[in-house]
């Protein structure tokens, strides 16, 4: 685990399966018809039970770059909040990331949330590359924490150790100029 103070914020890079954290809401990596499929969505359906999947159907489609909310059923987190990232090689890929990401801060905001998981969006069945996502899902992040007060801390919650030190090194580099 790494962490930073950004203000009176966290921000937290950590290694392990998002749907277990004890945060307030978890991130999850969705599609645009918020189908809880495989990676970090099958975690949260497996965690989460059939009530997410309801909330889901009721809300799709949403577009690429675009999130919404429903509840975390059994999860420990109170809410899921699904934003759907690119496809690698669909085109503005780049955008539509930052897009997801801005609209999950955006919703953690508006309901007050005080403490947020991102997965690395994209970056399993879709294709982005793991380096490219932290380098435009962190900056992001941190200049969100630095201009709102909510969320308090985010969490990103990377699977597996190579795209825990992704993140980590992209963070360094960030929030220290140095590394």
């Amino acid at each position: 685990m790494r962490e930073w103070s950004i203000g009176e914020k966290i921000l937290r890079i950590v290694e392990g399966n998002i749907a277990l954290l004890d945060v307030e809401a978890i991130v999850n990596a969705a599609n645009k018809n918020l189908k809880l499929g495989g990676g970090v969505a099958g975690a949260i359906k497996t965690y989460g039970g059939p009530s997410i999947q309801e909330e889901c159907d009721r809300l799709a489609p949403i577009e690429v770059g675009q999130a919404v909310i429903t509840s975390g059923g059994k999860l420990k987190a109170k809410y899921v909040i699904h934003a759907v990232g690119p496809v690698y090689g669909e085109g503005d890929e780049e955008r539509k990331l930052a897009s997801a990401t801005l609209a999950s801060l955006n919703i953690a905001r508006d309901y007050q949330i005080k403490s947020i998981a991102f997965p690395a969006i994209s970056t399993g069945i879709f294709g982005f590359p793991m380096e490219r996502c932290s380098q435009i899902m962190l900056p992001v992040t941190i200049d969100f924490l630095k201009k709102y007060d909510y969320p308090q801390v985010v969490i990103f919650c990377l699977y597996g150790q190579e795209a825990y030190h992704i993140f980590e090194t992209t963070a360094t580099q960030i929030l220290s100029g140095s590394e």
